[in-house]
């Protein structure tokens, strides 16, 4: 009825092997919060793992249950069973290492994977045997190694005579083709059968005409014999091999059953992951049910259908608040409010089942006890029920078992029917339901239980959206709005004549149709109201790209600049080295022709002088790169930011005071102007206040001043990155990182900054938002976007 069984059918598509698939079949929801949050988690960490190395290949393993049940029974494996246990064992070993080498990134996996250590030997002792094909290797016994051995030497043989007897002359003709085959386990020839009797022989089979008869020749009987009898030796050999293998494997089989199941568990979380991925799905947030009211938490953002397309799908948004714990849900036929209806308990199925929901990231939800729904015609030709009856009897089931930790889905509730009746009726059921406090979404055509739910606590309408313009529905949920009456209206629009939709006006009571104008007034500011929140949402998405284009270009300018210093520092560090070395060799020469050192002397004061160039170099080549991006504006100007006048051709600095359109106002030193913008530059980021001078001994009043707040910055302050990694660290140690972060991001400048700190327990990301509230350098901040990690990243705005 909810389709559940479809979506198991979809996740159950992606497992590696049938170990993992029946995991995924028998896959249920879950009461308890721990586990569901435990699996939800799981699910989070494989999709971490996917996105950095693809996930780990469980592609061809075996469930190797099946074999160690034959040999608790004493059985006999085969071979290529051998080859299965020995490729699946060496997968585990695998993924034991790999997970093992980043147990502090993938904590939960790695503890699964801690029983994935094969027996000591077993891998080994089964490829020294068996090939990955299913073969019996000669090395698997020395007794096999010589029987295969002679079983050459005696096939050889054997060939040699038959070849000799096809190349004699007298044999020649009576034979119907000179090659060597095989009938009933014996090698032969064929012979013309008018030649029957004249080559001594035994018959063991004849062709479909009858023509040729496939005879052995008695002088190869004793080597055909032979060769038959080294045959059946080889066979007992490889019994007698599989039979130990199959023992050593039997006194293995408690660990190797846990390794199967280990790894089950481990493909079946990546399969959640993968399904989650093409899903575009989010971990949902569990909160228990609100303490005052006891209402579930029912928070879901853009929820969509998992088994429809994504690209066609409409996103329906569920959001309640405390109070509230059912909603009506009218609208028009093919509306979507039977789509809506097992999204909601689709969303609840999945998340409760530890799966990840098609949802926006922060989406928040309660576990129920039981789900029940009455969905679609159940119409029953066996029992001979109608449609009402159908309904009836699945609703009467529902209201006997449900409870206030049961989510209660009804769709067209009292139909089937007499409108008066079923409308009474549909009433009926959702006055008890309410009563009872029972959470429940129920749909109908009703417009009675509209005016129920607008008068009764703890219910709230909601509407599907439907265009008038084009007599379309939107498949749209608004909570919070009624759903309208638009057959009046649609009539009009498809051409009903006029005197007969007055008729119609005239028996519908006045204030009835004033109700329904006003919600027709309604529902159209909403949708004026939705199509702005829609365009301010493009527009913030916008203004976020290009602040995040804008960060790059910063970056790659601010690699560069790096890059030049960098560059440029080490050539003239490199010259000087070469300076020293060719003063200190002059040092020995002079030193050994005894001339007088002092000649050296203006070489390394000169030496000196350019150590101190070399410190100063950075303020050259920021000079330099100044120059180079003078033309370069990253952001509009602003309202008090410092700027040079490109037209003046002066290092003066004005500072902004108006702007109007693509003119400034600005204030250079007494003087104020009006100037184009395109005329105007920011100061360079590293450039000083004032042109460098000669360094001097400041007198300690002017330290003292400079103490208090008027110090010049310092020409640059490296930027410590827009991101940092806090994954790993406790709460107490992030506390002095992440201040001197924010200190290092402030001096330099930086616009906003990522702070990594992973979902987990949500500790963390307590803790750390706990620094950004109290920073002085952070305006405000904001959860990550869904590429950026969603609730395990945090962005600050840092102030200007």
């Amino acid at each position: 009825m909810l389709e559940y069984p479809q979506v198991i059918n979809r996740l159950a598509k992606y497992a590696s092997f049938s170990a993992s698939e029946e995991i995924a079949r028998q896959l249920h929801p879950f009461e308890d919060q721990d586990l569901v949050q435990y699996k939800l988690s799981l699910t989070t960490e494989a999709r971490h793992l996917l996105s950095v190395n693809d996930g780990l290949q469980l592609g061809g393993c075996t469930d190797l249950r099946p074999y160690l049940e034959i040999a608790a029974k004493s059985g006999t494996l085969d071979a290529k069973a051998f080859s299965e246990i020995a490729y699946t064992l060496s997968i585990a070993r695998d993924i034991y290492r790999s997970l093992s080498h980043h147990q502090s990134e993938y904590p939960k996996l790695a503890k699964i994977a801690e029983v994935l250590i094969p027996p000591s030997g077993l891998i080994e002792r089964i490829n020294q045997s068996i090939t990955d094909r299913g073969e019996v290797l000669d090395s698997a016994s020395e007794r096999l190694t010589l029987i295969r051995r002679e079983i050459r030497n005696s096939y050889s043989k054997l060939l040699a005579k038959l070849e000799k007897i096809l190349k004699e002359t007298r044999y020649q003709p009576m034979l119907q083709e000179a090659i060597i085959t095989q009938r009933n386990g014996r090698y032969v020839i064929p012979l013309k059968a008018e030649y029957k009797g004249q080559l001594k022989s035994i018959i063991h089979d004849q062709s479909a005409s009858g023509a040729t008869l496939f005879v052995e020749p008695l002088v190869t009987i004793e080597l055909n014999n032979a060769y038959q009898e080294l045959q059946l030796s080889e066979r007992n050999e490889i019994l007698r091999i599989l039979h130990e293998l199959t023992v050593l494997v039997g006194d293995f089989a408690e660990p190797l059953k846990w390794i199967v199941e280990a790894l089950a568990e481990i493909d079946f979380t990546l399969m959640c992951a993968k399904y989650a991925d093409d899903l575009h799905a989010a971990e949902p947030i569990l909160s228990p049910p609100d303490k005052k009211t006891h209402n579930p938490v029912m928070k879901l953002y853009h929820a969509r259908h998992p088994l429809l397309p994504a690209d066609k799908v409409v996103p329906i948004d569920v959001v309640l608040d405390d109070s509230t714990f059912a909603v009506v849900i009218t609208g028009p036929n093919t509306g979507g409010k039977t789509v809506s209806l097992k999204t909601i308990g689709l969303m609840f199925l999945m998340a409760q089942s530890g799966l990840h929901i098609p949802v926006q990231s922060g989406s928040e939800l309660s576990l129920f006890q039981n789900i029940f729904a009455d969905i679609g015609d159940e119409q029953s030709i066996e029992q001979s029920l109608s449609t009402f009856s159908g309904h009836m009897t699945n609703i009467i089931r529902i209201l006997k078992f449900s409870s206030t930790k049961t989510l209660v889905l009804l769709d067209e509730l009292g139909s089937g029917t007499d409108p008066q009746e079923g409308s009474a009726l549909a009433r009926a059921i959702l006055q008890y339901l309410v009563q009872k406090r029972i959470p429940c979404f129920v749909a109908t055509h009703f417009s009675e239980l509209k005016a129920f739910a607008h008068a009764t606590e703890g219910i709230v309408n909601a509407s599907m959206e439907f265009n008038l313009k084009t007599l379309h529905p939107t498949y749209r949920l608004s909570i919070g709005l009624p759903g309208r009456s638009n057959a009046l209206l649609i009539a009009e629009k498809l051409g009903l004549p006029a005197e007969i939709l007055e008729a119609a006006r005239s028996t519908i009571d006045p204030e009835e149709l004033k109700t329904e104008n006003l919600l027709d007034e309604i529902h159209r500011q909403h949708d004026a109201a939705r199509k702005a929140r829609s365009q301010a949402d493009r527009m913030r998405s916008i203004a976020e790209n290009s602040q995040r284009e804008l960060q790059k270009r910063l970056n790659e300018i601010e690699q560069e600049r790096e890059k030049i210093l960098s560059e440029a520092h080490a050539e003239a560090e490199k010259e000087l080295q070469t300076v020293r070395a060719d003063i200190s060799r002059l040092r020995k020469e002079y030193s050994r022709a005894k001339l007088p050192l002092e000649t050296i002397k203006p070489l390394e004061t000169d030496v000196k002088q350019n150590e101190q160039s070399v410190k100063n170099i950075g303020l050259k080549f920021s000079s330099k790169l100044r120059k180079q991006l003078e033309n370069i504006e990253l952001e509009p100007l602003k309202i008090g930011e410092k700027v040079r006048v490109r037209s003046l051709g002066t290092d003066s600095l004005a500072v902004i005071t108006a702007i109007d359109k693509e003119e400034a106002e600005i204030l250079l030193g007494a003087l104020r102007m009006r100037v184009p913008i395109r005329d105007l530059f920011r100061k360079f980021e590293t450039e000083p206040e004032e042109p460098p001078a000669v360094p001097v001994r400041q007198p300690e009043d002017s330290l003292r001043k400079n103490s208090e707040g008027s110090a010049s910055k310092p020409l640059y302050h490296p930027s410590p990155g827009v991101e940092i990694d806090l994954r790993g660290k406790t709460a107490e140690e992030i506390t002095d990182i992440l201040d001197k972060y924010l200190d290092d991001a402030a001096l330099s400048g930086l616009p906003f900054v990522r702070i990594i700190h992973g979902k987990g327990t949500g500790k963390l990301r307590q803790v750390t938002r706990g620094i950004l509230h109290e920073s002085p350098h952070v305006k405000y901040i904001e959860t990550g976007q869904d590429k950026e990690g969603g609730e395990g990243v945090t962005v600050a705005h840092m102030k200007g």
